[in-house]
């Protein structure tokens, strides 16, 4: 172990960081640990020259400051929003808004169609029982849709709210 250890070279990122006109590559290794008022820098002479990088120094940002939005880490690296939104990392951000977006959009749908043959099936429902409907998840919107068309008075509709609550 020791001799091992012996051809091992120790290297402070923080020290590395503090060279002057360090190649961006090693530059971006020393993102996590630069202090947050040399981000900008440092981003800029990473992405000055290598503009390839973008993705990868947004990765490290995001990484870096979990709390922060996308809109935060733009203005700390002066990424322009056009530039970022070409990324893998925005690119999969799209895709998940978007899928999100979709399935938000089926359960109010499926809400509202379920609620509209509940007021005909068992006459107008209370805002607490329509609230409580809009709130289940479409899964268990589609199944009461179902289990509506054997209700015969709300009695039924209260039935399978108390059974289904989770």
């Amino acid at each position: 172990m020791e001799a091992f250890l012996a051809d091992v070279h120790w290297l402070s990122l923080e020290e590395l960081g503090q060279q002057p006109g360090l190649d961006p590559l090693l530059s971006l290794l020393t993102l996590p640990v630069r202090p947050e008022a040399e981000i900008q820098t440092a981003t800029q002479q990473i992405l000055g020259p290598r503009t390839d990088l973008l993705e990868t120094v947004v990765s490290i940002l995001m990484e870096r400051f979990p709390l922060l939005t996308r809109k935060d880490i733009m203005e700390i690296a002066t990424i322009p929003a056009k530039d970022l939104r070409h990324t893998r990392a925005a690119q999969e951000w799209i895709a998940e808004g978007r899928l999100e977006g979709e399935a938000r959009g089926r359960a109010a749908e499926a809400a509202t169609v379920t609620l509209r043959q509940l007021n005909r099936r068992c006459g107008s429902l209370s805002n607490s029982t329509t609230a409580r409907i809009q709130a289940l998840p479409l899964e268990q919107l589609e199944s009461l849709a179902e289990a509506l068309l054997d209700f015969s008075g709300p009695a039924d509709l209260t039935a399978w709210l108390e059974e289904h609550s989770g």
